[in-house]
């Protein structure tokens, strides 16, 4: 056989990974190998995900998002791959990364067996958390959908018509892949979500002057070892399954079930989102009674709502503030300066706390340029009444520059990891 292309980069790093051929210009090189070999394996990467790098950062970011991709690719199956199999990226105008193996027919036990394991590793693969793609481009985990078809060379016809064949084989095998795998992804929330398999733990706020506990954040979490552990995974496959409204009522109650017998004085956290004014469990009879419940008083809980959800319609989070702000609780606006942040929405939406995500704080006792921005911000929340807390404080120093800065409060692993606040949580 021919030599082929085989990329088995050292580096998967945006900038140093080498550029993956397309399957155009490696066409007569691919024909060349399946006349000679006789069969050939298809495995096939729907990488449309990558279709908002292109959006949001241009061609150039989304080619060097691909051949990341790519190098990928490479890594997790270079220990099956021979000299002329090849990995490529799809036809103009598809997002996909192909991986072409060229084995005889008489290899049985390759594509009965080889093949299918192949593809195991590159999904297994891709789940691993340490595995970004598209990583620094998007913000969440990207799914990638295999799939995977096998040619036995056929004489009558051209060695492209079957490669086109084979294309289209794996791509109809990647999506009845992934709709399975969604259909399972929905039945595992599903039954989370109907069984309550939500628990809560709590992490401490605390007043920069005196070091004390202020009050404590809420925080989701779903079965241990699970892949829903991570409140971000839960919360991203809600979204993917339209349950999100379901999760965020199970997460709240979880919130509230768990800070029974709360520490007196002490305010509670809760993160919600916009849409829990529209919860009867949350309206203002059923509230009073849940919280009554729990030994809680309204003044001492405090929602939380993402900066990013609120900035989408301002008109929703004053009547969110001005419901509950009428029945006693205080509104924090979070995650401010995740990339979403302005002055002016801080303004607009005049929470009674700022809670600065933790870009912002980490490092901040050696960056002047953020201590001068947290100064602006400190400014804006003196004039609006509100209370600044940062976030993802891990070192003293930073605890002491916020000191330095008024700032109110601070929270993070320095104080301690979040934990259950009762032993049979």
């Amino acid at each position: 056989m021919r030599e082929g292309l085989v990329l088995k980069p050292e580096s998967t790093d945006l900038l140093a990974v080498n550029r993956i051929p397309n399957l155009g210009e490696s066409l007569s090189d691919i024909t060349l190998n399946f006349k000679q070999s006789g069969a050939m394996g298809l495995i096939l990467i729907d990488a449309s995900a990558l279709d908002e790098v292109e959006r949001s950062f241009g061609c150039e970011a989304h080619e060097r998002a691909t051949n990341a991709l790519g190098a990928q690719v490479a890594d997790l199956v270079s220990d099956r791959l021979g000299i002329c199999d090849m990995i490529v990226t799809g036809e103009t105008g598809r997002n996909e990364i192909v991986v072409l193996v060229y084995r005889e027919p008489d290899e049985v036990e390759f594509y009965r067996r080889e093949l299918p394991i192949m593809v195991r590793k590159l999904g297994q693969g891709f789940a691993r958390p340490g595995l970004r793609v598209g990583y620094p481009y998007l913000r969440r985990a990207a799914g990638l959908a295999i799939g995977s078809a096998a040619a036995l060379r056929n004489p009558t016809c051209s060695p492209e018509t079957q490669l086109r064949a084979a294309l289209e084989e794996a791509r109809r095998d990647a999506d009845l892949s992934e709709r399975i795998a969604a259909r399972r992804r929905r039945q595992r929330l599903f039954d989370l979500v109907l069984e309550g398999k939500v628990r809560s733990v709590y992490e401490p706020i605390v007043d920069v002057s005196t070091h004390t506990v202020y009050g404590y954040e809420a925080l989701a979490r779903g079965p241990e070892g699970s892949e829903l552990h991570s409140p971000a995974a839960l919360f991203s496959s809600a979204e993917e399954v339209d349950l999100l409204f379901q999760l965020d009522c199970l997460c709240r109650k979880s919130a509230l079930d768990g800070a029974r017998d709360f520490p007196r004085e002490s305010k509670l956290f809760v993160n919600v989102r916009p849409t829990t004014i529209h919860d009867p469990n949350f309206q203002a009879e059923s509230l009073s009674r849940t919280l009554e419940k729990c030994n809680l008083r309204p003044s001492d809980v405090v929602f939380e709502i993402s900066e990013q959800e609120s900035i989408e319609n301002f008109e929703i989070f004053r009547e969110v503030r001005d419901y509950y702000g009428k029945l006693g609780l205080q509104i924090a606006l979070d995650d401010v300066g995740a990339g979403y942040a302005s002055l002016e929405s801080v303004l607009e939406l005049s929470p009674d706390y700022i809670k600065v995500d933790r870009a912002f704080i980490s490092g901040i006792d050696e960056d002047p340029m953020r201590q001068e921005l947290l100064r602006a911000l400190q400014t804006v929340a003196e004039k609006i009444n509100a209370k600044i807390i940062g976030e993802g404080l891990d070192t003293l120093e930073e605890l002491e520059t916020l000191g330095r800065l008024g700032i109110s409060f601070g929270q993070g692993w320095l104080f301690g990891k979040p934990h259950p606040l009762r032993s049979d949580t």
